[in-house]
């Protein structure tokens, strides 16, 4: 059985006070739970106090992206190594405002996944196909190539480290979520996918996120088909108001 997954995925959004106001309310209401994991992925100046609010806690503290490159000469960038330090447990990595408002190739996410795994951060895969790509019937083709070149470097025993988020672009932040049924039929792919790489063991184990305009109104109805594991939450992640009832429906 797959514990559900629950991330805040808070992008360029909230300031200081309102940040920690939520983790404290989301720390005492997840409290000693075990039948969710819950994750916020705060901006990477916030990082370190919001690790340590939630120190001891059961919520985990990611980051939003990294570096591909351990250190150097890249200005603006933050390291795998940076991101431990200041108490990060997992990144999130091949977004599709990454691949796509900045560019980020499938060869550039797949080294920032091995990159993530090196400096022993877990990792959030996104996966997931445009307006354009799903009406010309390429949806399958679109993820399949994002998983397969996201894991290229992945060994089987470091699949444990790997949760994959199917994010359809035209669903996120514009409050036409997948239905249930079209979540369903890509998650099951997804998981037929994750067989064919590393064996039927590791598919039932990895977690599959939806991730797309998620709000209280539609998390149970995602949750409940079978190979839905959790979600990945934007601009419903940024209140406890949406947030703790998002936690609460998608157990």
């Amino acid at each position: 059985m797959r514990t559900p997954y629950l991330a805040g995925n808070w992008k360029m959004n909230l300031d200081r006070r309102a940040a920690l106001d939520l983790v404290s309310a989301l720390r005492e209401h997840v409290g000693d739970r075990t039948d969710v994991d819950v994750a916020v992925a705060p901006p990477f100046v916030y990082l370190d106090e919001i690790a340590r609010a939630l120190a001891g806690s059961r919520v985990a503290v990611g980051a939003q992206n990294m570096c591909d490159e351990p250190s150097g000469a890249f200005t603006g960038e933050v390291s795998g190594a940076m991101l431990v330090d200041v108490g990060a447990s997992f990144v999130i990595l091949g977004h599709s405002e990454r691949r796509h408002v900045y560019g980020e190739t499938d060869d550039l996410v797949a080294t920032k996944v091995g990159a993530a795994l090196s400096a022993g951060l877990d990792v959030i895969l996104c996966v997931g196909e445009t307006i354009q790509e799903r009406e010309a019937g390429e949806t399958e083709a679109v993820v399949r190539r994002h998983l397969t070149q996201g894991l290229r470097d992945v060994a089987r025993e470091d699949m444990r480290r790997v949760t994959i988020a199917y994010e359809p672009v035209w669903a996120i932040g514009t409050g036409h979520n997948a239905t249930p049924e079209q979540a369903g039929e890509v998650h099951q792919y997804l998981r037929g996918l994750l067989e064919g790489l590393h064996g039927a063991a590791v598919a039932e184990a990895t977690r599959i996120q939806y991730g797309g305009s998620v709000k209280p109104a539609n998390v149970a109805e995602l949750m409940a088909v079978d190979d839905v594991d959790g979600a990945l939450v934007g601009g419903a992640s940024l209140s406890p108001d949406s947030f703790l009832p998002i936690v609460d429906l998608g157990r």
